[in-house]
């Protein structure tokens, strides 16, 4: 019985630490299955977390703040496909400044809305909504089927979007886009509307991916909270092969490689805790070094679109 409750924990914070990175690396999917690779999905992360906190305070409740949150993430996306799929700019530096100006920006609207009071500030929850039957299940029903709506949203999505890629005139016109451009313009495809919503919807994923920090899974807003989360997602990405369904599983597997760390330290192993806090970027960066080779990103990516076509 002991074992049987461990192992249900364990599975429990592997579901609770995989659920932000799976919302962000699926919307990261589609944009970059256009062609775009979106290094500003921590800002869209912090945004949302921000949003969340604040639409969850104002307005009132938690759903609000996922709607504010998931408009927050899509209101930095669409600066960054300004910039890169709008002018042109190179999409590295150009996610790499929205990321800091994002960290910044959010920080100050918290300090201007809330002040530096040493208390942690409070959020409206999402609270946990158990599927009859289902969440009864020995060891897993718990893990899987008593989560927050936002959990719930992620399992589902994942089907919905490997269907729209893989099943769809719209998906394959979006592979298409990000494989060869030039022949997709000439087949009469929008290249930069397709890589502008892409990267729209992206954003607004890694919202709804931030206001679940926010609100499902810390109860609270800090500055910085996303800590690093959308370079892990990018990663996320990567290691699940640009497949939707690949991906939830890549980042439920680097949700147990976190929750594996904590598990680890409750052994009392004698190890400096920064070696634990390192371990599932070690393990991640093992599984793409076994797994990366095997996989094949969009010809296309992070490659702009000139401005004159």
């Amino acid at each position: 019985m002991p074992e049987a409750i461990a192992i249900t924990a364990f599975l429990e914070a592997s579901v609770r630490l995989g659920i932000p990175l799976a919302l962000a690396a699926l919307g990261e999917t589609i944009t970059e299955r256009s062609g775009v690779i979106n290094i500003g999905l921590e800002g869209s992360l912090i945004a949302g977390a921000l949003g969340g906190a604040l639409g969850a305070l104002t307005i009132g409740g938690a759903g609000a703040g996922v709607l504010v949150g998931a408009l927050g993430g899509a209101l930095v996306a669409m600066i960054f496909a300004g910039f890169v799929v709008g002018l042109g700019t190179d999409q590295i530096i150009t996610g790499t400044a929205v990321t800091l100006g994002g960290l910044g920006f959010t920080g100050a609207i918290y300090q201007a809305r809330f002040g530096a009071t040493g208390t942690a500030l409070t959020l409206p929850t999402l609270s946990s909504v158990p599927i009859p039957f289902l969440s009864d299940i020995p060891l897993i029903g718990s893990a899987l089927f008593n989560q927050a709506p936002t959990s719930y949203f992620a399992y589902m999505v994942a089907p919905v979007l490997w269907y729209f890629v893989y099943r769809t005139e719209w998906g394959l016109e979006l592979r298409a886009v990000g494989e060869e451009p030039d022949a997709a313009a000439a087949a009469g495809v929008r290249v930069r509307w397709s890589r502008f919503w892409a990267t729209l919807f992206g954003g607004t994923l890694a919202g709804i991916a931030g206001a679940h920090l926010a609100l499902a899974h810390a109860g609270t807003f800090a500055e910085n909270m996303s800590a690093g989360r959308g370079f892990i997602a990018i990663a996320v990405v990567v290691l699940g092969r640009w497949n939707p369904l690949l991906v939830l599983l890549a980042a439920l597997f680097f949700g147990a490689a976190s929750a594996l760390q904590f598990q680890a330290q409750t052994l009392g192993l004698s190890l400096p805790y920064q070696l634990f806090l390192a371990f599932p970027y070690l393990l991640t960066l093992l599984a793409l070094a076994g797994w990366v080779g095997r996989s094949r990103a969009p010809a296309s990516l992070a490659l702009p679109w000139p401005k004159d076509r």
